[in-house]
């Protein structure tokens, strides 16, 4: 079923979000440059929207952990699993968290290391044409009714200026990596997703 529209043709309860002029990075989203990005080799060729789930530590919100890791800051002392983690050199271009905030980490024309070893319909290193927005959530848990919100404005603003991503051309990191990733996992409603998107 369809989510209810608001008079601007917006599906009621989401936000309106929109691009700078370049379409390289959210107006109003906070930015939080990380080193983690290089160029894409070829910046016109984005067409695949992926979408991811994080929480460190595993299973618990809050805090400043994933900023850390994606900033290469990330204290290996503050809890045993970030021992196991804190050099990789890892980014996504934004991450959505419980409250719907959205934090960005690499403008969209810049190659964000998110995918890892990854195949789309035959094609490998999705890095180089894809967008990734990771969600603060698990396995285990419901993701919230803001992140749900946040990700269709998210996602609505980036259609028209990504016209190569299409509904059909967004997927979960677990589709793309299914032998290593399991995100965003089962309690992802991919259906209430979809259905705040524009049908054409």
């Amino acid at each position: 079923m369809n989510a209810l529209r608001s008079d601007h043709g917006m599906p009621s309860g989401v936000p309106r979000l929109s691009l700078d002029p370049g379409g390289h990075r959210f107006d109003g989203a906070a930015f939080l440059p990380s080193p983690n990005h290089d160029e894409r080799p070829d910046p016109s060729d984005i067409s695949l929207l992926v979408v991811h789930a994080i929480s460190l530590p595993p299973d618990q919100f809050g805090g400043h952990w994933i900023d850390d890791l994606f900033l290469n800051r990330l204290d290996p002392q503050a809890h045993p699993y970030f021992a196991t983690i804190h050099t990789r050199r890892v980014s996504a271009h934004a991450c959505i968290f419980r409250d719907g905030a959205i934090t960005q980490y690499v403008p969209f024309d810049r190659r964000a290391w998110h995918a890892g070893e990854s195949v789309f319909e035959g094609r490998g290193r999705c890095n180089d044409f894809s967008i990734g927005i990771e969600l603060e959530g698990c396995d285990t848990q419901p993701f919230t009714d803001a992140q749900y919100a946040a990700l269709i404005a998210a996602t609505r603003a980036l259609l028209p200026a990504y016209p190569a991503i299409t509904p059909r051309r967004i997927t979960g990191h677990s589709d793309i990596a299914p032998l290593r990733k399991t995100d965003p996992g089962p309690h992802f409603d991919w259906a209430r997703f979809h259905a705040g998107l524009p049908t054409s």
